[in-house]
């Protein structure tokens, strides 16, 4: 029977079948190989029809010459869907860290991250009072001690192996400065790091405990009405946070902080955005907010918790009550009855929100549950912040219970997330942390959240809003949690939220770890700075356009036996655009250094 010309159109738009994995047999030879992707039929026509209805054909895998895509590259226009510097990165699947030097040699030291610009390398000193800064040769620099070495990680029993191990380093990163920076007993945060947008400077945190021979006045532990009581598991610290000149290795400026609360660890309590920095007192329920001159100086801006506006207090200063005047007794923030500003601001937000609900639902419910948990607004607390832009903030209040870590599970606890406008001094939403809105707001404005790449002209970093196979691994990880015992969607919503406010510069942009050019198991590695649980096997690497094996990835030393009971961890620092990377293995107490380097073996 002739086949219309409809039905003809309709198979040749129907040629590609997408799959995920099909065993097939090649057309020109007999051997059964695995095929990924897209499956790609010949045109068909009216004589070849029923010819070619059960075959099944190769995908056509795009050219991997780095030559003729860098010939691509200079003469064909990108596509409209495609950012240009999307269309640049995907050189990297040509040029990547394919080989392992395994267990270093490095100075006495603990190894932190690259500056933005990747010039840069900086360490914290053994006994972290001092901040090493190196300079960083290029990702070749090590190319002639591997000239001979062949395979795709250095052998333990190889002769020449000792010599590599204890001599590469000193090849790619060469020491420029030592700055000491701890006082008064004061250690620093090796976790605690942030850099300009130019790589300049870096800001880094130190802190002493305060023991209790040394206990300071009650009213300096309470300052306000809103400070919180500390306890054996938020303890009270001396804080200092440096500013550190990189290229001249000189301590430029430096502001204490005493007898206070801030998270250091994974800078939690900072956020840098561009040149605005806001440091969050926990303690005293107050966010800092300085500004980094070019100059290389910290310039008080203003103070947000118990004021808003900078001329606040001497405004109430002029009204202060005039009972205190009779008696003589001294002013203390901590015995004042007002609420403070920044809490006046939110309670009328939700005030004139359950005042809005009742006139559009015709009904005075949601005044009565305001009234209701009028006093649980009350006792909430700042727990953590972010910098949205220059004049936003994001600010996650919780019960004081959370925020001073009496509770196992903190994230698990309600808790509110407020937007607040530093200029204004508006409070512009408050969501709870089961709101489907604010997960939505989230997902596809991820990238504002991150702020991974300030300095860069767009966003590169790999996220929910700008790539399709994060979202999917986001939505797969919520649909797990949907179905898991005690699960449901308000679990997952609030799984997902935990991760705001987020941390200042936490994210990689290293165009490896780019779910749009590689495709791996994020549960090994994944953009998000953090130690991840290590495996027996390498980190396989393959190239999102092909499905081909690009590069492993071995962190520690495999073979070796370790304790059953041992944790074993791994953190990785890629560069941010080289194809080098540095993983650090913690097993206990002993710690093992990797480097990922790119190695063409000589024939």
């Amino acid at each position: 029977m002739p086949t219309s010309k409809s039905q003809m159109i309709s198979r040749q738009d129907s040629r590609e079948v997408p799959i995920v994995v099909n065993k097939c047999r090649s057309l020109d030879s007999n051997v059964t190989r695995h095929d990924y992707g897209t499956l790609q039929y010949p045109k068909t026509n009216e004589f070849n029809v029923g010819q070619n209805k059960n075959k099944i054909y190769r995908r056509k895998i795009p050219n991997q010459n780095i030559v003729a895509r860098l010939i691509k590259r200079e003469t064909h226009f990108v596509k409209p869907s495609v950012s240009s510097h999307y269309a640049v990165r995907w050189l990297h699947q040509n040029v990547v860290p394919n080989f392992t030097v395994v267990d270093i040699e490095k100075p006495p030291c603990f190894l932190r991250k690259f500056s933005p610009d990747g010039k840069h390398f900086v360490a914290f000193s053994l006994d972290q009072t001092s901040i090493e800064i190196y300079e960083y040769k290029g990702p070749a620099a090590g190319e002639s001690l591997l000239s001979k070495v062949s395979g795709e990680q250095t052998a333990v029993n190889d002769p020449e192996y000792q010599g590599i191990r204890t001599k590469i380093f000193e090849e790619f990163f060469r020491l420029k400065h030592i700055v000491n920076v701890a006082i008064n007993d004061e250690q620093l945060n090796r976790e605690c790091s942030l850099f300009t947008d130019d790589g300049k400077y870096i800001i880094v945190g130190s802190a002493a405990y305060i023991n209790d021979d040394n206990m300071p006045p009650f009213f300096e532990i309470y300052r306000n009405n809103e400070s919180v009581s500390p306890n054996p598991r938020s303890y009270l610290e001396n804080y200092t946070l440096h500013l550190i000149d990189m290229k001249n290795g000189i301590l430029c400026d430096r502001r204490a902080f005493k007898t206070d609360k801030i998270f250091l660890s994974h800078n939690q309590g900072l956020y840098l955005y561009h040149d605005f920095l806001c440091v969050l007192s926990v303690q005293h329920q107050t966010i800092h907010v300085f500004q980094v001159t070019d100059s290389g100086s910290f310039i008080n801006v203003r103070n947000i918790g118990r004021f808003c506006y900078e001329d606040d207090e001497f405004y109430l200063s002029s009204v202060r009550y005039p009972e205190w005047e009779a008696c003589k007794t001294p002013f203390r923030p901590y015995r004042e009855t007002p609420i403070n500003a920044l809490k006046h601001r939110i309670l009328v937000f939700l005030y004139r929100k359950a005042i809005t609900n009742c006139r559009k639902n015709k009904s005075c419910k949601p005044l009565r549950q305001f009234y209701e948990n009028f006093n649980h607004f009350l006792q909430l607390r700042m727990w953590k912040m972010q910098l949205i832009d220059k004049s936003h903030l994001l600010i996650k209040y919780a019960s004081e219970d959370v925020i001073t870590l009496r509770l196992p599970d903190p994230n698990a606890q309600p808790s509110f997330f407020v937007v607040y406008n530093m200029v204004t001094t508006e409070i512009l939403a408050v969501y709870e942390n089961t709101s489907d809105r604010l997960l939505s707001i989230f997902e596809n404005f991820c990238d504002y959240f991150r702020n991974a790449a300030l300095q860069a002209p767009s966003q590169l970093s790999c996220s929910p809003s700008n790539n399709t196979h994060a979202r999917t691994l986001q939505h797969r990880f919520l649909q797990t949690i949907i179905n898991a015992r005690f699960g449901g969607q308000t679990e997952a919503v609030k799984r997902l939220l935990a991760q705001l406010p987020i941390s200042s510069q936490s994210y990689s942009v290293s165009p490896y770890l780019d779910l749009a050019l590689f495709s791996y198991d994020d549960k090994w590695v994944s953009v998000m700075e953090r130690p991840k649980a290590c495996g027996d096997q390498p980190i396989r690497f393959y190239a999102r356009d092909s499905g081909l094996l690009r590069f492993k990835i071995y962190a520690g030393v495999h073979g070796k036996n370790h304790p059953v009971s041992a944790r074993r961890l791994v953190a990785f620092t890629f560069h941010p655009y080289d194809p080098f990377a540095i993983s650090v293995q913690r097993t206990n107490a002993d710690y093992v250094v990797n480097f990922h380097v790119r190695h063409v073996q000589s024939n």
